[in-house]
């Protein structure tokens, strides 16, 4: 009969095992007041599942902000390559938020119903940094400040990002850099507005598809911000099909008409002319 091993001993491998006055895993982290922020109002099991889940999206949605914001500082700045990587990473963050549905759909309408009413008119489309996302991209409307002009801190960014052009404007503004023809109109439009799709920008894209060797940069920018709304479209897909499985045609808790609502959501293109300029190639 053999001897029994002992139990192996990480510190035995040189790992820290004592923390006091030092900095810990948790402490660098800040895990104590996330992982408290957890407080559902109900006694309803699923509202974990959909506070946590909610709460994650808005953690990758930070990120996200944090990637956009430094990705086209570089894009202004010609430094492209760095940028690239960026939008990279913030096209597989929207793939992280659509594996999310995923868990969330887990819970059947009865689940849902047991804590619906506790969530009040707090809603989804109340979130301001979505909001941002949406601003910084380029898919703009001022009237979607309104639900954020309850907290200063949430509206002043989004009132700021409006006064620069966003990632669309600034591969418009590279576009045109290169010596391809970009109407002025386009150039200098007004940056609060909902920017409008232009043949002219279509006809210049066009022509960096059709010689993408002579084109390399524009070509791949074009295609990271192609990736990226690509990602973006499947998480507003995934958002409608998760809605309708767990509430159907409800009106939602923001008050918007739910299903319906969403489903006009996914008619919105942030990059039109990128992909209309397919059908002529």
């Amino acid at each position: 009969m053999t001897d029994a091993k002992c139990p192996f001993n990480p510190e035995d491998d040189g790992a820290e095992m004592r923390f006091d006055g030092r900095m810990s895993y948790s402490d660098y982290l800040s895990l104590d007041p996330i992982l408290n922020a957890q407080n559902p109002i109900s006694d309803a099991h699923d509202e974990m599942l959909f506070i946590i889940q909610h709460q994650t999206s808005e953690l990758w949605m930070r990120l996200a902000i944090h990637e956009l914001q430094a990705a086209r500082k570089l894009l202004l700045a010609g430094d492209t390559r760095p940028a690239f990587k960026m939008l990279s990473r913030v096209a597989r963050i929207f793939e992280q938020l659509n594996s999310a549905w995923d868990v969330l759909r887990t819970m059947t309408p009865s689940d849902y119903t047991t804590f619906r009413e506790t969530l009040g008119q707090s809603s989804g489309f109340q979130s301001w940094q979505y909001r941002l996302i949406e601003f910084m991209v380029g898919n703009r409307n001022p009237a979607m400040l309104k639900p954020h002009e309850h907290r200063e801190e949430y509206v002043t960014p989004l009132r700021a990002e409006l006064t620069q052009p966003s990632l669309y404007d600034v591969a418009l503004r590279a576009l045109a850099g290169s010596g391809i023809a970009v109407p002025d109109v386009v150039l200098s439009r007004d940056l609060t507005q909902m920017y409008q799709p232009s043949d002219a920008v279509k006809q210049a894209w066009a022509i960096v598809y059709k010689d993408p060797q002579k084109y390399w940069e524009l070509y791949e920018l074009a295609e990271k911000l192609v990736d990226f709304e690509d990602y973006f479209r499947r998480w507003r897909f995934n958002h409608v099909t998760t809605v309708e499985r767990i509430i159907g045609f409800k009106r939602g808790t923001g008050g918007t008409s739910g299903t319906s609502y969403l489903r006009k959501m996914l008619d919105v293109e942030i990059f039109p002319e990128l992909w209309h300029l397919r059908t002529d190639l």
